[in-house]
């Protein structure tokens, strides 16, 4: 089961305000995706949230591109930032990104963020998003949200 941003944001507000302000702290984040032969690939990216999804735009023919075309199999990772403060806690979000080639659609997204052409563009279909934090700096906190489910949370020592 997967949910696009909107549904996520109407089912956990405040996970999910914490959530995009943590990716709005920093401009470039962490995309895992798998490669031809199923080993992971890192690259670097930016987001945006934008009419209730989370968009991932690429370079044309990116391998980050190229591996979602093949298996559309994500997890998307925060920057944490400098130093070991992580204000907000670590984030990160996992899902499927389905390729986005209606014109209409490409075309309210470049009025928005004027990426460079051409691009790619991937919304969003997420099927967990998860933040880790320190509480009263002696427990660990980790909350996950998948859809369909209210947020569980663990704490430990």
């Amino acid at each position: 089961m997967t949910a696009n941003w909107a549904t996520f944001t109407a089912a956990e507000p405040d996970l999910a305000a914490t959530v995009e302000e943590r990716f709005g702290a920093f401009t470039h984040h962490v995309l895992a995706t798998l490669r031809k032969d199923g080993s992971p690939r890192t690259t670097g990216l930016e987001v945006r949230f934008l009419d209730g999804e989370l968009w991932l735009g690429m370079m044309p023919d990116s391998l980050k591109a190229l591996d979602l075309r093949r298996d559309a199999r994500f997890a998307l990772q925060a920057n944490p930032g400098p130093g070991t403060d992580t204000h907000g806690g670590d984030v990160r979000v996992s899902g499927r990104a389905v390729e986005v080639t209606d014109a209409g659609v490409k075309g309210a997204y470049m009025k928005e963020v004027e990426p460079p052409e051409p691009f790619h563009l991937f919304r969003t279909e997420l099927s967990e998003v998860v933040r880790t934090y320190v509480e009263d700096e002696k427990f660990l906190v980790v909350q996950v949200w998948k859809p369909g489910e209210p947020v569980r949370t663990l704490k430990r020592t």
